[in-house]
């Protein structure tokens, strides 16, 4: 996927999140995603099952309730992350950066955490 594509992704997804007829859910889903600068993004709700996201910053990324099953996160930088309510069953978080990150709620279900910094991390 390109970067231009992915900001008009997330640009329909900001309409979406306003109610915007305009505007359309993020479908990320089996995107390749690997080492994408995702600071700040707000991917509520967004579908990102499958998705390749090794390596991607998300640092304060919004992804409350984001469905993350099957998500490679592996080396991702998600400092500061909102993932409350985030379905990430089954995902792939070894060795990712979590410090600090909100997981209240979420859905971890089967998720692979080794060698993950989890320092901070609000459960």
């Amino acid at each position: 996927m390109t970067e231009l594509q992915l900001k008009k992704i997330l640009k329909h997804h900001a309409e979406w999140l306003k109610n915007n007829a305009e505007g359309c859910r993020a479908d990320l889903r089996d995107a390749n995603l690997r080492s994408a600068d995702l600071r700040n993004a707000d991917l509520r709700f967004a579908d990102l099952r499958d998705t390749n996201l090794r390596n991607a910053d998300l640092r304060n990324a919004d992804l409350r309730s984001a469905d993350l099953r099957y998500a490679d996160l592996r080396f991702a930088d998600l400092r500061n992350a909102n993932l409350r309510s985030a379905d990430l069953r089954d995902a792939d978080l070894r060795n990712a950066n979590l410090q600090n990150s909100d997981l209240q709620f979420a859905d971890l279900q089967n998720a692979n955490s080794r060698n993950a910094n989890l320092q901070g991390v609000v459960k």
